[in-house]
């Protein structure tokens, strides 16, 4: 999959509240950054976070602009 093909792929996931399906998006040893929380590494604790996200509120990803270049992509 291309980068903006992955982060279309993450704002769906994001806003069915589906942790599994989102930590498949990332490398094994990727490394999330947060504004408002410490970074967390690797994919399955990526995945916890997000599960307990999901569990403490409901959340919404609206993606205003997603950027492609070569390998990087950007949501916006």
């Amino acid at each position: 999959m291309k980068p903006k093909e992955i982060i279309e792929k993450f704002v769906e996931y994001f806003n069915e509240g589906d942790a599994d399906r989102i930590a498949e998006l990332y490398h094994d040893d990727a490394i999330n950054h947060q504004v408002t929380n410490e970074p967390v590494s690797g994919k399955a604790d990526i995945r916890n976070m997000f599960a307990r996200e999901f569990l403490q509120a409901e959340m919404i990803c609206i993606g205003e602009n997603i950027f492609e270049d070569g390998e990087w992509g950007i949501l916006e």
